[in-house]
């Protein structure tokens, strides 16, 4: 990461710390050093000086906010997102680290474009953790070198956005993903099902005259590759952005057989349903595709009941002249690392009394188990000094057009959310400052 020279310690005074690794819900002080947490204390009981002091009275104090799916469009698409807009607009949204997917051209196929990612050149704001492609090219035949891109510095591999279709391709995946502990990320939609369908199949689908996506085009595969997880002692499948009840039912299956098997759910599968979707807005395409009613209420209950492992943003930003088309024709995805805390706290928080505590740790330990992302995710002393802090009552409207990302594409513009950020530290420094 590219960055100024950051404070050699930084003290965080009087806030609402919460971290769930920590068992911590407490009004605590937090001091950095070098990079790293080196004490956390009741309020003034921490010896020494710090070199800078952040007052965060009133305000959470949270291990830095993780995301498992974003889309930072380099190499090759940087017309609509470079890493630097990217990880500069997750810095506004909170979050220190984020994991990249390999849907860029040339596909992240190889080592060595897993190690360009990963250049300082690149530019980032926050921690970039590439996630690999599956298959070769995401063509979903022939097997990555799963252990090579381990060693380069990959997370996990994923063929995102091109689901792995084939039941053989993805066993052989699994089974390797057990002999190396490497997680396989799944995006669940049987495409064979989807062709030429551009929202969720329903009322709606039927009233704007499209062909609808039906529920059962991702349980079918949550339903297939959790059986094929149980087969493997050790296989680690994580399923991307669910949006169906079915879906769910079978990740709780898998859960209850004690397979390793994980999911992600996105703010707006939780904020919005089709029947929001009241003309063609191209703002409101996405994919797995806004679902109804029915389905987000599974979501959220998915996320009381300790179903869900990780919000995720699946931030996919795209050009202009990608959205503002016929609807049919325009790109899957939204922008979504600016408003993913805004949306969590007034959607999950507010108006379905989730507790703060669930939705921090959804943000923050429970994507860094996911993924294995050791030091992170928690403020235990010795842990990377990766920090976002937060107002769970500030009332504010997302503008769009003031958004860090390239991309303007979320049908959020205008929106007034409760909770903000007000500050992120990476490392030690303070890369973002709310207003």
């Amino acid at each position: 990461m590219s960055r100024d020279t950051k404070p050699l310690s930084l003290l965080i005074r009087g806030g609402r710390v919460i971290d769930s690794v920590a068992r911590i819900d407490a009004v605590m002080d937090v001091l950095l050093r070098d990079g790293q947490v080196a004490e956390i204390a009741p309020p003034n009981k921490l010896r020494g000086e710090a070199d800078e002091k952040f007052e965060a009275r009133g305000l959470v104090v949270a291990p830095g906010f993780i995301d498992l799916h974003v889309h930072l469009r380099e190499p090759g698409q940087s017309y609509k997102e470079t890493i630097a807009s990217g990880t500069a607009a997750a810095a506004a949204g909170g979050f220190t680290s984020v994991c990249c997917m390999p849907n860029t051209t040339p596909v992240l196929d190889s080592p060595e474009w897993v190690t360009w990612v990963r250049q300082p050149q690149r530019g980032a704001m926050v921690n970039v953790f590439p996630v690999a492609a599956a298959t070769q090219a995401s063509k979903g035949a022939v097997l990555t070198d799963f252990r090579a891109l381990q060693r380069a510095g990959a997370v996990a591999v994923s063929d995102d956005g091109k689901p792995i279709l084939s039941e053989t391709t993805m066993r052989d995946a699994l089974r390797t993903s057990a002999e190396i502990n490497f997680p396989i990320i799944q995006h669940a939609e049987d495409t064979r099902l989807t062709q030429n369908c551009s929202l969720n199949e329903g009322p709606t689908s039927f009233r704007l005259g499209l062909r609808g996506m039906s529920d059962a085009s991702e349980a079918v595969i949550v339903d297939r590759d959790v059986q094929l997880a149980q087969q493997f002692n050790g296989a680690r499948l994580h399923l991307a952005h669910l949006s169906t009840a079915d879906g769910l039912k079978s990740v709780r299956r898998g859960k209850r057989n004690r397979a390793r098997v994980t999911c992600e759910i996105t703010p707006h599968h939780c904020a919005l349903t089709d029947a929001d979707l009241r003309d063609y807005d191209t703002s409101f395409k996405m994919n797995p595709p806004l679902r109804s009613a029915e389905d987000r209420e599974a979501l959220v209950a998915a996320v009381s009941d300790g179903t869900i492992d990780a919000i995720a943003t699946d931030h996919a930003p795209h050009a202009p002249h990608e959205k503002i088309i016929e609807f049919e024709r325009a790109a899957f995805g939204i922008t979504g690392l600016e408003t993913a805390l805004g949306l969590a706290i007034t959607v999950l928080h507010v108006a379905n009394r989730v507790p703060l505590e669930r939705i921090v740790e959804l943000f923050t330990s429970g994507p860094a188990r996911v993924l294995d992302l050791r030091g992170r995710g928690t403020l235990l002393r010795g842990s990377h000094a990766d920090v976002t802090i937060f107002d769970p009552k500030k009332r504010w409207t997302f503008e769009a057009a003031k958004s860090r990302s390239k991309s303007r594409n979320t049908p959020f513009d205008g929106w007034q959310l409760t909770g903000r950020v007000v500050a992120t530290i990476v490392a030690g420094r303070i890369v973002y400052r709310g207003n």
